[in-house]
């Protein structure tokens, strides 16, 4: 009828008693990696199950309540609904994992900010790689029994639901999540009113109210501005991630930053560690500071106390990947921040700035305002200490306070149920509480080969049921004919997967060179299109709605599946989610990745395929410049970083295909008289021993914990102890030093000898000018090693100059004695800088003065 007014309600059905804890499991996202709890509401009713995306909450609200009552009253179910609340309770009272490093005291609390947060594809409060690993983090946290918290925004429009029309062009569709069906909860006052606070933007204040989601062991508190307190634009700027013009950014990270910060004050949370996952939330600083300098603390003090337990973790290998303003919008949205700060605006401005640049940078941001600093993987790491350089000027890259952690994956999550069940089989159940044992897990290598490719085939069966489902509809919705869905569909073929099935599933930017592949189509016919032994390509991800190129990779890739000599063996699966990616990394053969060295800053697609005995076959860039050992995969190796692109796509492209033709092809159709290729086999287990113990999130956590968390959160409790007498004594002995340095210099007063025999004493003798210092303050230090044509400072042993007397002159006389244990012809240098022992790392200050 159209005549009519639409009215809508909503039944929702009675849970009987007995099934009560139904909701508990449906609010918390556990059963994000808990594949029996989402079992559980799938077999009530497999077809609502598929309608509501699999999210538990919403289920439960739309489910006839017959089928609830039918179901109580069922033992089989009921046997199922038990084991799985016991295995429940066990998971939230079980004792600490082994793994979780300890060294935390019982008030330790560390908050983790980060703009989006992956778990399941029923929360879609993420977009991609940067997203599911903060899901991970928290995952991990809460099977180490981590006192950790999330900080993050509560979209009402996730990312985009993508379909592919029949030229290849994305299609864009965003939906408004209702809030009521997802695992989220208001979060309340003693008194029972909401929890909101108020976040000061240019003329006026907006409202941010803060939910509540669980995660296992860990809680996740998102904010929300969609109020109607606020402006219809003021509701906006939580309305979409990721959406937007330069306005919505940065209001975007002042209620993450600003709002996150207050939102944990008011609710009565006070951390010891605050840890930024990428530049975002990096505003939380200036608001910490502000509160620290209201209660009468000076700036200088306060940056202090604020960068002694503030972690900062960058995931962007490009400069231009790093987020910016200029400094009048920076001036607009943070004038009151100069007056209650008691600074200036270039003060404030110069928090942001980076040698150079005329923008206020949010790295440059939370480096100035966090000690303890990473990227996440070691190319990424050293990636990231040239492109931060600038900002520790006299301190050569690699040695400045940029560290590294590799990214993991959580386990639980991705790791196929088969592989579970096979592995409780023939590892024992303990293998959940041996993640990071790489000795543990080279029992892999005693499951029979015909059982370990038998969980392989079953798992690609799987994936191209949905590979099919997921085409049919594709093809209906394009208007497709059936016979051109036979003949997309006749290599998929579930119940014969014996064609050999490269994937290539992540974000279509043009770094990631989806269409590397395509270089020479020729070649890629010659290797793919062959009666004996063929193989099937399936690609899969979504572009950013602003991002051209990108799109124009997904055209690429469509116009050639559509090329008859392709058809069927080359497959573009739209609408890309979490879902899909668990399929995709489980049941392809090989697993590509083909980025633009050293672009990738660490990559964790191929994580999850290598832990599911999937191979992977990748440029040398990210966590696969770690992970490859010659025997668990293949290695592309990148050509030089100033190569033409033109020239590096040909040249890397050539050697994809000579290593398809050459090793992949053969090495998977070697098959025995059982049908698979007992070398496969062996690469595949390799892939799964290897990576599985090292490359998972319970290693990665367990490492944040032990080389950034529990040293921030001494950090910071000496900064602060007796009304910060350790944040005050630094910062005046840091503008002392900076006061000071300009005028440092170091001579020789000895003269440098030439050769000596092994066993002799070297006698090094300097004179420093220290400007007003004392000898205290600094470190006159010897670096030798045996001379190399590339000698990396890492190579060098040091020595430490002890001071000997004051000269004539006035300098400061320093002297060394060394007996070198080292032959040959060795290379040697003297350098001076400034020392304390409250610093966090021993060149934060960023100066060094070399002989």
């Amino acid at each position: 009828m159209s005549s009519g007014t639409v009215f809508t309600i909503a039944v929702n059905p009675k849970i009987p008693l007995r099934l009560a804890r139904l909701e508990e499991l449906a609010n918390d996202l556990w059963y994000s990696w808990d594949r029996s709890t989402r079992s559980l509401f799938s077999r009530l009713h497999p077809g609502l199950w598929g309608a509501v995306g699999h999210n538990p909450k919403a289920f439960l609200k739309r489910v006839d309540e017959s089928i609830l009552l039918k179901a109580a009253e069922d033992p089989v179910f009921m046997a199922n609904y038990n084991s799985i609340i016991s295995a429940y309770d066990s998971y939230q009272s079980g004792p600490a994992h082994p793994d979780s490093g300890g060294g935390f005291q019982p008030n330790d609390q560390v908050a983790y900010f980060c703009f989006e947060f992956g778990f399941h594809e029923s929360f879609p409060i993420y977009s991609g790689g940067l997203g599911i690993l903060a899901g991970d983090h928290c995952k991990a946290a809460s099977d180490l029994r981590l006192p950790l918290i999330g900080v993050g925004l509560l979209y009402r429009q996730g990312y985009f639901f993508q379909t592919i029309d029949n030229h290849g062009n994305q299609q864009v569709t965003y939906t408004d999540s209702d809030f009521e069906d997802l695992p989220v909860v208001p979060v309340l006052h003693e008194n029972g009113s909401e929890v909101r606070i108020e976040v000061e933007l240019p003329h006026r204040k907006v409202v941010v109210k803060v939910w509540r989601a669980k995660i296992g062991h860990v809680t996740l508190y998102l904010l929300d501005t969609d109020l109607p307190e606020n402006s219809m634009g003021d509701r906006d700027i939580t309305h979409q991630l990721y959406g937007g013009d330069r306005i919505m950014r940065i209001e975007q990270e002042i209620i993450l930053g600003v709002g996150g910060a207050r939102a944990l004050r008011d609710i009565g949370i006070t951390p010891t560690v605050w840890h930024i996952n990428e530049g975002h939330a990096a505003f939380m600083m200036l608001e910490r500071m502000r509160n620290l300098v209201q209660h009468g603390l000076d700036f200088a003090s306060a940056l202090e106390a604020v960068a002694a337990n503030t972690v900062f973790t960058t995931h962007t290998a490009v400069p231009a990947g790093h987020d910016y303003f200029g400094d009048d919008m920076i001036s607009a949205y943070f004038e009151g921040f100069c007056q209650d700060l008691k600074i200036t605006r270039e003060e404030l401005i110069s928090l942001g700035r980076v040698p150079g640049s005329n923008d206020f940078n949010m790295t440059a941001l939370a480096i100035h305002g966090s000690r303890f600093h990473n990227g996440v993987s070691k190319i990424h790491g050293n990636v990231s200490a040239r492109i931060c350089k600038d900002l520790w000027a006299q301190i050569e890259p690699e040695e400045n306070p940029m560290a590294y952690i590799t990214n993991g994956v959580h386990v639980p999550t991705f790791l196929a149920q088969e592989w579970s069940d096979l592995f409780d089989r023939y590892l024992g159940y303990e293998w959940r509480t041996n993640i990071t044992d790489p000795e543990y897990w080279s029992r892999i290598e005693t499951i029979p080969d015909h059982l370990f490719w038998s969980v392989r085939q079953t798992l690609k069966s799987q994936m191209l049921y949905g590979i099919r489902a997921r085409l049919a509809v594709q093809n209906s919705r394009n208007h497709g004919s059936e016979a051109h869905l036979d003949r997309l569909l006749r290599f998929t073929d579930p119940i014969n997967p014996n064609i050999l099935t490269l994937g290539f599933a992540r974000r279509f930017a043009t770094y990631k060179r989806a269409a590397l592949l395509f270089e020479d189509l020729d070649w890629l016919r010659r290797i793919v299109i062959h009666q004996e032994r063929p193989v099937l390509m399936i690609f899969a991800g979504k572009a950013h709605p602003a991002d051209v190129p990108g799109q124009d990779l997904i055209r690429r890739v469509s116009q050639i599946a559509q090329r008859p000599e392709f058809e069927g063996q080359l497959l573009l699966v739209e609408g890309y989610d979490l879902r899909l990616a668990r399929r995709l990394v489980a049941g392809v053969d090989v697993w590509l990745n083909s980025p633009v060295y050293p672009l990738e800053a660490s990559g964790t697609s191929g994580m999850k395929a290598g832990i599911n005995g999937t191979i992977n076959l990748s440029v040398l860039d990210g966590w696969w410049g770690e992970g490859y050992n010659g025997k668990n995969g293949w290695a592309i190796k990148p050509g030089p970083e100033n190569m033409a692109p033109s020239l590096r796509d040909k040249e890397e492209s050539r050697d994809f295909y000579e290593t398809l033709q050459d090793h992949v092809v053969p090495l998977y159709y070697s098959r025995d008289k059982f049908g698979y290729s007992p070398e496969w086999v062996k690469m595949a287990k390799n892939s799964m021993m290897s990576l599985l113990p090292r490359y998972n999130a319970a290693r990665m956590v367990g490492e944040y914990a032990k080389n950034f968390y529990v040293p921030a959160s001494r950090q910071g409790a000496l900064y602060a102890d007796k009304d910060f007498s350790g944040a005050k004594k630094i910062a005046a002995w840091k503008a002392f030093v900076r006061k000071a340095w300009r005028g440092v210099s170091i001579r020789r007063l000895d003269t440098p000898g030439k050769r000596i025999s092994f066993g002799e004493a070297l006698y090094f003798d300097v004179a420093v000018r220290l400007n007003g210092l004392q000898p205290e303050d600094v470190v006159v230090e010897l670096l030798i090693c045996r001379q190399f044509k590339k000698s990396k400072l890492c190579d060098f042993k040091h020595f430490k100059f002890e001071f000997s007397g004051i000269e004539e002159s006035g300098e400061h006389q320093f002297t060394l004695n060394l007996t070198p244990d080292l032959c040959g012809k060795l290379e040697y240098y003297i350098r001076v800088y400034p020392s304390h022992p409250l610093l966090t790392h021993p060149f934060e200050m960023g100066m060094m003065v070399w002989l």
